[in-house]
């Protein structure tokens, strides 16, 4: 099924609701904790996610008045600002600008959901509102997680989001599978079921997922939840953080599934 704008954008409120909550409460000793993320504390998290919505916000703005896409230099000087700030700063920055960027998603009408295109300036065509709004909750659940981790083991992301965010891979943001998956990490081709999903990943000379078909097709099951294979997709399955429900059998391994999705 092919997400829509709607559904992304409520998601998206979700996210950040659930995430605001946790980090309203943080201590500034918290903050300098470890992450889910290698080698990013909390505070180094919430400022990716808190400089990230800045430009996001800029970049749909500038989609909506009709520009071209953010100045050279706009980003490196959004980055640099958030670098220099305090831990503290960071996380009390991240609940203001990434609360901003959902409002202004909200804002949109009905017909710029559905037919506004956004120059994102590193791909040779604009994405449609749904996709680049997918493109902000993979990162925002994918990031929530990875400070939530920090302080509860048991932190999963929201399966509705997380089905959501595995429908956008398989449809507007399948070239990101490209970018980021390791095809060369697997002994063989494989052809991998994914739990209940409507999905097939699909590993031979690229990655994607791509509709289930006859079971037949199949050569290896990942049995697991959304939240797993959401986690997968983003680097974040690691042996310290795998449910034990996880399972892997046919022509793959959850170790080699790993090293495919080495995460970002």
């Amino acid at each position: 099924m092919t997400p829509t704008a709607d559904a992304t954008i409520a998601a998206l409120r979700a996210t950040h609701d659930e995430l605001a909550e946790v980090v309203r409460n943080l201590t500034d000793q918290q903050l300098l904790a470890h992450s889910g993320a290698l080698e990013w504390t909390v505070a180094h998290v919430l400022s990716h996610l808190g400089s990230g919505a800045e430009i996001g916000r800029a970049t749909l703005r500038a989609a909506m008045e009709g520009g071209d896409g953010l100045p050279d230099g706009f980003n490196q000087s959004v980055w640099d600002r958030w670098n220099a700030m305090s831990p503290r700063e960071q996380a009390d920055g991240f609940l203001a600008s990434d609360a901003e960027l959902v409002s202004v998603f909200e804002g949109l009408s009905s017909e710029q959901r559905e037919s506004a295109q956004v120059n994102v300036g590193f791909l040779p065509m604009p994405l449609p509102l749904s996709s680049y709004a997918g493109m902000r909750l993979n990162e925002a659940s994918a990031h929530s997680w990875d400070v939530r981790v920090a302080f509860d083991k048991a932190a999963a992301i929201d399966q509705r989001t997380a089905r959501l965010v595995i429908d956008h891979f398989a449809s507007g943001l399948g070239f990101l599978l490209g970018f980021t998956g390791k095809a060369d990490q697997v002994a063989e081709p494989a052809r991998v079921a994914l739990g209940d999903l409507d999905h097939v990943l699909t590993i031979t000379d690229s990655v994607a997922l791509v509709p289930r078909g006859a079971d037949s097709d199949v050569t290896a099951t990942f049995v697991s939840s959304a939240d797993a294979v959401a986690r997968l997709l983003s680097g974040r399955l690691t042996a310290r953080h795998t449910p034990e429900s996880v399972a892997v059998t046919g022509n793959v391994t959850l170790d080699e599934l790993r090293r495919v999705f080495p995460g970002y």
